[in-house]
Formats: C-alpha cells, sequence, structure tokens
C-alpha cells in the first residue's frame, strides 16, 4: 500500500513539473498599436535564438513608436523597423534563421522578416494575416520565414490593419496612407497571462 500511494504521489509530482515546464516554455507580449492592442505568446523552447532576438528589442523600447510600414490585406502585416518618416531604425547583428523547427506560417502566427540571405533578419517582423504555407521550411533556397509565436488575443486588431488605405511612399509599396503606429512592445507576468 506504502509503495502504491509513494507511486501515486511520484507521478502526480512529475506530472505537475511537464506542466509547470510547458507553462515555462513560453512567453507572453503585448503589443500596443494605435488601432489596438495584440497579445502574442512566444515559443523560446522552439525558436530560442529569435525570441531571444525579439524579446532585446521589445526590452530595450526599440519598437515604440515604430510603424507597420508594409501591409498586404490576405498576407500579412510587417513592422518593427521603421519610424513614421520611413526611417529605418539601426539593428543588432541579424539572428540565426530558426525556420526549420516546425512552426508554420499560419493566419495569427508571428515571423521574422528578412531579406533574400536566409541569415538576415534583425528587428523585423510580420503577422500572418492568412495561412501562408508558401513562407515555410523547406522553400526552394532551402529555407523558410522563422516562426517563433503566435497571437492569442487581438486578431481583430491585425484584421483592422490589413484593412487600412495603403500606398507607395519613398519607393515601398504597402505603406499605410495614415501611419499605424506600435507603441510599446512589453512582456507580461507569466500569471497575468494565465489569469491567476
Amino acid at each position: 500500500m506504502k509503495n502504491r500511494l509513494l507511486r501515486l504521489l511520484l507521478t502526480s509530482l512529475i506530472l505537475l513539473g511537464f506542466a509547470t515546464a510547458s507553462q515555462a516554455e513560453t512567453v507572453h507580449i503585448l503589443m500596443k498599436t494605435s488601432l489596438g492592442d495584440i497579445e502574442l505568446e512566444l515559443y523560446p523552447s522552439k525558436a530560442p535564438k529569435t525570441v531571444a532576438n525579439f524579446l532585446r528589442y521589445a526590452e530595450s523600447g526599440f519598437y515604440n513608436d515604430t510603424i507597420f510600414h508594409r501591409v498586404i490585406p490576405y498576407f500579412m502585416i510587417q513592422g518593427g523597423g521603421f519610424t513614421s518618416d520611413l526611417e529605418e531604425k539601426p539593428t543588432f547583428a541579424p539572428v540565426a534563421n530558426e525556420a526549420k523547427n516546425g512552426l508554420k506560417n499560419d493566419r495569427g502566427t508571428i515571423a521574422m522578416a528578412r531579406r533574400p540571405n536566409p541569415h538576415s533578419a534583425t528587428a523585423q517582423f510580420f503577422i500572418n494575416h492568412v495561412d501562408n504555407p508558401g513562407l515555410d521550411f523547406p522553400k526552394p533556397d532551402g529555407w523558410g520565414y522563422a516562426v517563433f509565436g503566435k497571437v492569442t488575443k487581438g486578431m481583430d486588431t491585425v484584421d483592422k490593419i490589413a484593412d487600412v488605405f495603403v500606398t507607395t511612399r519613398k519607393g515601398m509599396k504597402g505603406v499605410p496612407e495614415q501611419p499605424v503606429r506600435i507603441t510599446s512592445v512589453t512582456r507580461i507576468k507569466q500569471q497575468a497571462a494565465n489569469g491567476q
């Protein structure tokens, strides 16, 4: 009887440990924009370098007062690198591409924007407005676009941003006529994110 109780207790503790570890594997973010809030859940266990890179920019205040500078409805909304004057902000060194992590560019996921070089992502990110399997690993060049989280609240805000009127400015297409500002990107305490 004692052995059975001991095994039951150990099993319960192990399962509790797995649940706690699983919760610790996500980071929750609040992105405030001029069109509403977006809450994100990031996955450091799947994309450790990408999440660390994003948090470095967020925690330094880099994203404050940047804009969504490229908006393509039924594709994605891209931001995190330009001021409202379309001046590109200086960035840290690029981060290694983690597109091989098994996460897909589905509607509501957040991924790193990059240039043709697969390892060129710095600060800019995009949120998928629809499922975009053509951005997943593998692509013809052997790489995809690294997904590192998803929207957990605020897809209505993403939809609003995707629906704004856009124009061409400074040679850039898809620029919102009225700037869509990112006012802040902050980490949400885990307890608050879980409603505890």
